[in-house]
């Protein structure tokens, strides 16, 4: 196994992000770089996790709840309880976005019908300064 390592400006133009945000995820707990003086090197693990943080936030997941996932794989990376967390935060992700999904579909509804009625009084105005 290769022991890489990699700079906080490599991984922050790899993932296209801030070493900034990449030192949030750090003082969060989310990845933890070995220190030399004041360097920081990162591991293929923060790779890893810094890529499944970065997914998590792309799926709506927080970031307490990304942690909570690496808590559980710390504890025991064979785990079903971290199966069964992830599968419940995924329903959970699941019936937050099709609330949202119905109620972006229900505010088109309305503007279909704001813009018909727009459409309607606007024709309306025309044909009365025609006749």
């Amino acid at each position: 196994m290769t022991n890489h390592t990699y700079s906080i400006g490599e991984l922050a133009k790899e993932f296209d992000i801030t070493p900034r945000s990449i030192r949030f995820y750090e003082e969060q707990g989310l990845i933890e770089p070995e220190r030399v003086g004041q360097t920081r090197l990162y591991h293929i693990k923060d790779k890893v996790r810094l890529k499944l943080v970065l997914r998590g936030k792309r799926l709506g997941f927080s970031l307490a709840e990304v942690k909570t996932l690496f808590e559980l794989y710390d504890s025991n990376p064979n785990s079903a309880a971290q199966l069964e967390t992830m599968l419940q935060l995924t329903e959970q992700k699941r019936a937050i976005l099709h609330q949202q999904l119905d109620d972006i579909k229900m505010l088109l509804s309305e503007l279909d019908e704001v813009e018909a009625r727009c459409q309607d009084e606007l024709a309306e105005l025309k044909r009365g300064k025609l006749a």
